[in-house]
């Protein structure tokens, strides 16, 4: 039996800029730098086009064998970044995608969403709420990092 698919959004809004909030995001070497502890470490393992983030970028977040891998398959220069994870999880077809919108007051609106397929039957349920928490918790420190920059 084919597993079901789920999908998740979290908005959060952001005092910076989109290019202060994209080149956070797009550069995987910084997310240790805005997402600590649920990412203690992070490095680019091979740079993408444009340099560096950019589609066929590869970064690895977390810690050792616990650590993801996620390659970016959409940039749009200030405005989405698009990424797959790669390491086998839980989850089939991971997509998270992050849509930066400039606000008319100032600042950005940030759209992190996601989908994925669960590779165990009943487990997508749980799985989708555990990562829309964890994704919650990722936009809203990136949206604080890039207003202290």
């Amino acid at each position: 039996m084919a597993g079901r698919t789920f999908t998740y959004e979290v908005q959060r809004t952001s005092g910076a800029d989109p290019a202060t909030l994209f080149d956070l995001l797009s550069d995987g070497s910084r997310w240790s730098e805005w997402a600590k502890p649920i990412v203690p470490t992070s490095s680019l393992i091979t740079k993408g086009d444009p340099e560096p983030g950019g589609v066929g970028a590869i970064r690895k977040v977390g810690l050792g064998p616990l650590g993801l891998r996620e390659q970016t398959v959409a940039h749009e220069q200030d405005k989405l970044h698009g990424y797959v994870l790669l390491t086998p999880s839980p989850m089939r077809d991971y997509r998270g995608d992050v849509q930066l919108s400039p606000r008319a007051d100032g600042g950005t609106d940030i759209t992190w969403s996601g989908s994925f397929t669960e590779r165990l039957p009943g487990t997508g349920a749980l799985t989708a709420r555990l990562l829309r928490a964890m994704i919650a918790s990722l936009a809203g420190k990136l949206a604080r990092a890039a207003e202290r920059l």
